[in-house]
């Protein structure tokens, strides 16, 4: 990764699984499900009904009542995580100069909630109904914006749009910077909230989200053969980068340390995957090199896994060839989109953050619904329970709409 050592020091998390790191990560050692029926809005002429959506946040602990309405439900998220994270890192003793100190979140669609609501009040009233918080509420660069604006960071700031790798680019990036000695510390991660009735239609008329309306909480089932895609989901995880030296100096948590990163395109097509797996190959086989990695030094990936077909049946087999044999006699699978649903841009940053959180507490989430496994889809992706396992080292896929990919190898500091 460069000349110096970047490792995790605080996780915030916010999620359809629990509106704090704790209780999100608790939920996914007990498999439980966050899917349920879509609540903030009629969606009973919609095919399909469900979404992992937020539940019982409360945006007053963290933004006084005149403050919020300036803020689209994705930036409320983001703050949230971000506090959390800020708080939990202690970074704000380290006496890090502001300039140097950056924010960059991945988010895929941002404000549409915002956009929605203020083009609805001109239809009914004309443009004196327009907000003049309509552009600041729902312009992604506002989540990274508001970021540094309420801990005072002065250096990088800017928003990653890259689809469902938004996330994992992100928090490959902002190590990178730190790395190369661009910045000393940078807050990262992604924010989603399309929960709405745009978002929620332009999936179902995709064809690419999950009916089983009757039953929510087994309708994210990746690797599943009864899977039928995927459920949409919402929140923010935030991540604060720093170098291991400057962490380790002042007795900061340690997660983990972020040892590489590898991007690619698949440049074949704008919503489907190459069907061998090209692209996703390049990616990890990227990151397995920039981390400095055999393949068989690597215990654990936490999958893109979707719960489509297309892209349960594609990441097996690329990961069948970046890791050989390995891949069948010690790499474990999963894919924790089993529990969360998809939270688009935002995937990639709870996916890493579940993964450090795996490697501090030696277990690997489950996949839950995993009942009729696809034969096409034939690794160990750890069915519906947790498992103890010593993870010295781990990866975290994403690929994206558009064929935009990215993976990210966390490991264990003391490995």
């Amino acid at each position: 990764m460069g000349k110096r050592r970047v490792v995790i020091t605080g996780i915030g998390i916010v999620s359809p699984l629990g509106n704090t790191t704790a209780e999100s990560w608790g939920n996914v050692l007990e498999g439980k499900s966050g899917i349920n029926e879509v609540t903030r809005f009629d969606a009973s002429a919609f095919s399909a009904r469900i979404a992992g959506e937020v539940r019982g946040f409360d945006i007053g602990a963290y933004l006084p009542p005149k403050e919020v309405k300036k803020h689209d439900l994705f930036s409320q998220f983001s703050i949230a995580a971000a506090e959390q994270a800020w708080n939990d890192s202690g970074i704000a003793k380290a006496g890090y100069d502001p300039v140097r100190v950056g924010s960059i979140l991945g988010i895929g669609i941002g404000g549409i909630s915002t956009l929605e609501k203020y083009y609805a009040a001109y239809l009914s009233g004309g443009p004196r109904k327009i907000s003049p918080f309509l552009i600041p509420a729902m312009i992604s660069n506002l989540g990274p914006g508001n970021i540094a604006i309420r801990f005072g960071l002065k250096g990088i700031n800017f928003t990653i749009t890259s689809a469902c790798t938004s996330g994992t680019h992100a928090i490959g990036e902002s190590a990178r910077m730190i790395a190369e000695g661009v910045q000393d510390a940078i807050i990262t991660g992604g924010a989603e909230s399309a929960i709405t009735p745009t978002g929620l239609g332009g999936f179902c008329a995709m064809k690419a989200l999950s009916t089983r309306n009757d039953e929510p909480d087994k309708a994210s089932r990746p690797f599943d053969k009864d899977r039928d895609g995927f459920v949409l989901g919402e929140g923010a995880a935030v991540l604060v980068l720093e170098p291991l030296e400057r962490a380790e100096a002042r007795g900061a948590p340690i997660y983990a340390e972020v040892l590489g990163y590898g991007y690619s395109c698949d440049a074949y097509h704008i919503t489907a995957p190459c069907p061998d797996g090209e692209g996703a190959v390049i990616c990890m086989k990227q990151a397995l090199e920039s981390a400095g990695l055999k393949p068989e030094e690597v215990q654990y990936v936490n999958a893109h896994g979707t719960s489509t077909e297309a892209n349960d049946v594609t990441e097996t087999l690329a990961i069948k060839k970046v890791f050989g044999d390995w891949a069948k006699s010690g790499l474990v699978v999963s894919s924790t989109k089993s529990m969360t649903g998809h939270l688009l841009g935002a995937a990639g940053a709870i996916e890493a953050a579940f993964t450090a959180l795996a490697i501090r507490d030696s277990v690997v989430p489950p996949t839950i619904n995993l009942d009729n496994p696809d034969p096409e889809c034939d690794l160990d992706y750890v069915p519906n329970e947790k498992r103890p396992l010593e993870i010295n080292a781990a990866m975290s896929n994403s690929f994206g709409f558009g064929g935009t990919n990215g993976s990210v190898v966390l490991a264990r500091v003391d490995r």
